[in-house]
């Protein structure tokens, strides 16, 4: 995983981010007060986002990067090309969690799509930016290819 500064960033990895900053803000995070973003390209170039949905029984609470992943399901697309996860953190890095790192690479073009963590202020400030590709994230993943064995 590497550090990145924003101006490092071409402008549709900028636009990414803005959209998962702007997304986090309709987060519903009551509960653990961790309120996420996610934003995502498709293989044909929409951008899709998804915030974080809690309920008080955390089993039925939605990860933001699932709801942009149906989001895209839902629009008839099955691949997508970069995942961009923002979160109000002042202290480690905000990428994806394991489910939705395997949720990610069902739908992922292949395990070389990078994947960014946003760390953000209360005031949607950007204080870090990680990324990594895929595969470096998940190692040995599971796939269609362990089902056809």
């Amino acid at each position: 995983m590497k550090e990145l500064n924003f101006n490092q960033l071409n402008e549709i990895e900028k636009n990414l981010i803005n959209e998962a900053i702007n997304i986090k803000s309709y987060s519903y995070s009551p509960y653990s007060n961790y309120p996420v973003g996610a934003a995502l390209l498709d293989k044909n170039d929409a951008i899709h986002t998804g915030c974080n949905v809690e309920s008080a029984d955390y089993t039925l609470s939605t990860h933001a990067e699932m709801v942009a992943i149906n989001s895209m399901v839902k629009s008839g697309v099955h691949k997508l090309k970069i995942m961009v996860v923002v979160v109000e953190s002042k202290t480690g890095y905000g990428m994806p969690c394991g489910l939705c790192r395997q949720k990610i690479r069902e739908f992922a073009k292949d395990l070389d799509i990078p994947v960014y963590g946003i760390n953000v202020t209360p005031e949607n400030k950007i204080s870090k930016i990680y990324c990594a590709p895929l595969k470096e994230l998940l190692p040995w993943s599971f796939d269609v290819e362990v089902l056809n064995n």
